[in-house]
């Protein structure tokens, strides 16, 4: 798509992933009109975009993807020129527990707004469906081996079931009704603002309270680890860029395992916090493994550095250092979200 005017639909908005790519447009993009569709369920905080809020080219749209009257009124409204979609339900813990929440939201909901674009776009040119998924649709992988983007799919979770799910809807709407739509299968998101379910942030704010840090198994699921800035670099390359039809791996060349992260997060908590070399390993408890706990995501990022010139900017000690500064510097926020309802939460999830 031609950087000129241009109407921006981002579902998600307000979450971890969503909130980092809506600053990136509203502010490198001034000629853009930016609306952010979510439905601010616990994942969801507005406060993750009170820099760029009061924008003139910034509207927040609350809304269900999943109510399509809603949808498709919206796109009739807004005439948006490009949809870039990020809302979903991301926690494979939380899928175990409540399946039927992740076939609405992330397959319901994605096939809701495929059909409003597929109406209100139907004769018009210049249009674009960006679809953002994850590896985890590829299945697990040994102890060697990347994901590419012709992998066959092998979800292993209710959640990466139902985005694999999504990923084949979008694909079926270009096939058959010629939707202009392009996609993304990206490795483990960390950084500012993410919800402390996740193992990073969860690892942080417990150490900060002096609580157990949860570790499934023995700690030895290896995964890639891509800082959400570089990621929303590369969403923004594949909206302007990336080829019609086209499926783009993001990663982050960073492969780790679950327990090298937590131990090397207590290690610099430790010196941030002026504590003892070792106090907070010592909070480190092995719980039981998750049901059907893939061993290891890979991603081969080659084709996007390749065809459109993206490579990740951060090695990942140096991103991990970036996000612990963060979190410390924003406590008022972590209270917030770990306050109340998300309590019962946060405590012992992570993916």
């Amino acid at each position: 798509m031609s950087v000129s005017e241009k109407k921006i639909l981002i579902t998600g908005g307000a979450g971890f992933i969503g909130s980092h790519v809506v600053r990136l447009f509203v502010q490198k993009y001034p000629q853009y009109h930016v609306y952010n569709l979510d439905k601010l369920t616990y994942a969801g905080n507005l406060e993750n975009l009170r820099d760029v809020e009061a924008l003139p080219n910034y509207t927040f749209l609350k809304g269900d993807i999943c109510d399509a009257a809603s949808m498709l009124e919206l796109f009739t409204k807004y005439q948006f020129d490009g949809v870039i979609h990020l809302a979903a339900e991301s926690h494979v813990d939380r899928s175990i527990a409540n399946p039927m929440e992740f076939i609405y939201t992330n397959v319901v909901g994605t096939v809701t707004l495929l059909n409003a674009a597929k109406e209100v776009w139907k004769g018009k040119t210049g249009k674009r469906f960006y679809h953002v998924s994850t590896d985890e649709v590829y299945g697990s992988l040994g102890t060697e081996g990347y994901f590419l983007e012709d992998t066959s799919y092998d979800p292993q979770s209710p959640y990466s079931a139902s985005k694999a799910s999504s990923d084949h809807f979008v694909r079926a709407y270009h096939n058959t009704y010629k939707l202009p739509v392009v996609l993304s299968n990206c490795s483990n998101n960390y950084g500012p603002n993410q919800f402390p379910e996740k193992l990073i942030p969860l690892m942080i704010n417990n150490i900060r309270h002096k609580k157990p840090l949860p570790v499934y198994g023995k700690g030895e699921n290896v995964r890639d680890w891509l800082y959400v800035v570089d990621h929303a670099r590369a969403i923004d390359t594949i909206f302007h860029t990336g080829k019609e039809g086209e499926t783009y791996n993001i990663g982050g060349h960073n492969e780790w395992k679950n327990i090298d992260i937590v131990t090397l997060v207590c290690s610099i908590m430790d010196k941030k916090l002026g504590r003892a070399s070792g106090e907070s390993a010592s909070l480190i408890t092995y719980v039981t493994d998750r049901p059907g706990h893939d061993m290891r995501y890979a991603i081969d990022a080659g084709k996007i550095e390749r065809d459109l010139g993206w490579k990740p900017s951060l090695q990942f000690e140096e991103g991990l250092d970036k996000t612990i500064d963060w979190y410390l510097s924003n406590e008022a926020w972590l209270n917030n979200v770990t306050s109340g309802e998300y309590q019962k939460y946060y405590a012992t999830q992570y993916q």
